[in-house]
């Protein structure tokens, strides 16, 4: 991995708008714009019989071919498939994922080259298998993943690249603790961090992988639907063309509802041409149950890192749908003061991705880096054992939430039985001792166990746990030289096989 030779290069896969980002010859983090001139790229998808289309052009085709558009995919991700077909096609939410950074890595190679290598960001609250998903769309656009990071430890960096806290002479005098409320498309992320000179570390995290700007666009489509129906007595969500041209207006009124008090969503539906009076105060109305989630996530994150408001010295404000104003006046009621807003919203993750893979060539080239970054993990990581006493399965943690990263961790378990033939290690992310309420990780199968194998041999399993949130796994069996590594079997990721031949048609397909 020839580090020292490419680009630094930040990418903020988003749910709704993606961002590229990279270091310029000072080390200071620039945003890449794309093909159209625009620093966001929609996350968007389109299959058309002439090929692939991805971004503005995708976006904008949602009135008239929402049937063949992937919005939101990220949403997706630890699926097996998106929820419909595209193009008589069924695709993993990666793929969809993958032709999204091929289209940021292609329209960056004007400005600074090939971009073979990167950093990718991905939501604190991603679990492991989403966090793998990840990596492997980087992979099947062609890229070299460097490292993922979570999306508000990102955007503290850039914070305090901002502050002059990463250069040599910029040592804070005095610790600070902040909290980044990262609000985007699809995801919401809560993070605690202590920053000490340039030492960045992780308190607490939390967050929700299904909430997001786009859900506050539901809510007006849906208001907006009812409406209609009140006045002609049909749907125009039922109509995929309708209700995707629905969407995009009710998004842009979203956004000029962050400016303005009032607006209009002009439409037609099946001859019957519709014009809805809105307001902000209707909107903050019709989703303040939404916004309520973050506020709760948010105290949870702060009582979680042992902290309270009055000992926070800074809250972020991160991704777009911060810049709807229930948003900074919730936070100010909780905090106390008026939130930070002098990063750039949609900018601040891809800088500090881009801040991140600088940090990696300076360590790869034996350079004291830059800064340090401390995280933890969002979820525990256990295993499903069988309970001696009542023989329910119940969850066993190795590793729980919040834990510093990287860690380690190991427990013994035994055999049920005499003469067991194989072993199933199931390894789950969740706080519920029951394994049915929580995420399935992956499975490790130790098959061929020697014949006359006592009942209650020991089985030590053991956990590394990356800073990345990538989890590596050992089993081995106690008096025999069965040893298990490297091979969790995760539900619905991709073969080895299979992303290459994905990989080969995501290049054909953009050509």
């Amino acid at each position: 991995m020839a580090r020292n030779s490419c680009p630094a290069v930040g990418i903020d896969l988003g749910t709704t708008y993606s961002v590229i980002a990279r270091l310029d010859a000072s080390g200071r983090p620039q945003t890449i714009p794309n093909a159209e001139g625009d620093i966001l790229t929609p996350s968007v998808v389109q299959f058309t019989e002439g090929g692939v289309v991805v971004g503005k052009a995708a976006l904008e085709a949602m009135p008239r071919d929402m049937a063949n558009v992937a919005e939101s995919p990220k949403r997706e991700l630890g699926q097996r498939v998106y929820p419909k077909p595209l193009g008589g096609r069924r695709y993993p939410p990666e793929v969809l994922e993958a032709f999204v950074l091929a289209k940021l890595r292609a329209d960056a190679a004007p400005h600074i080259g090939p971009v073979e290598h990167a950093v990718i960001t991905v939501p604190a609250y991603f679990d492991e298998v989403r966090r793998k998903a990840t990596i492997d769309a980087g992979y099947m656009a062609g890229i070299d993943v460097w490292d993922i990071v979570n999306e508000p430890t990102a955007a503290a960096i850039a914070f305090g690249f901002r502050e002059g806290f990463l250069r040599p002479d910029g040592t804070a005098v005095e610790t600070q603790h902040i909290v980044i409320y990262d609000l985007g498309g699809g995801t919401f992320d809560v993070t605690v961090m202590r920053i000490k000179g340039r030492q960045f570390e992780v308190l607490a995290t939390d967050g929700d992988m299904r909430l997001g700007g786009r859900d506050w666009d539901q809510r007006l489509v849906d208001y907006v639907a009812e409406e209609f129906i009140r006045t002609y007595g049909v749907d125009p969500r039922e109509d995929p063309n309708t209700f995707g041209l629905l969407l995009r207006e009710c998004e842009a009124a979203k956004r000029r509802l962050s400016q303005q008090e009032e607006t209009h969503i002009v439409f037609e539906y099946e001859g019957c041409p519709n014009r809805t009076h809105v307001t902000r105060r209707l909107l903050e109305d019709l989703t303040s149950d939404l916004l309520e989630r973050t506020a709760f996530t948010a105290q949870q994150a702060v009582e979680a890192a042992g902290l309270t408001w009055q000992a926070i010295d800074r809250v972020l404000l991160i991704g777009g749908a911060t810049r709807m104003p229930a948003v900074p006046r919730m936070l100010q009621k909780l905090c106390g003061r008026p939130p930070d807003q002098t990063v750039s919203p949609e900018e601040a993750v891809a800088q500090g991705a881009a801040l991140h893979a600088g940090l990696l060539q300076a360590r790869h080239a034996g350079r004291v880096p830059p800064f340090e970054v401390r995280n933890v993990n969002a979820h525990s990581l256990a295993v499903v054992g069988l309970e001696p006493k009542t023989r329910q399965r119940r969850t066993a943690v190795l590793i729980p939430r919040n834990t510093p990263l990287p860690a380690s961790a190991r427990r013994l378990f035994r055999t049920s039985k005499a003469n067991q033939r194989s072993i199933r290690v199931e390894i789950v992310e969740g706080e519920s001792p029951s394994p049915a309420d929580c995420i399935l990780v992956g499975k490790c199968t130790v098959p061929n166990l020697p014949p006359n194998l006592p009942a209650q041999t020991p089985i030590d399993v053991a956990f590394d746990y990356a800073e990345n949130g990538t989890l590596s796994v050992r089993v081995q069996v106690a008096g025999t030289n069965v040893h298990l590594e490297h091979q969790l079997v995760r539900p619905n990721s991709l073969t080895p096989e299979q992303l290459d031949q994905w990989r080969q048609f995501i290049a054909e397909s953009l050509r």
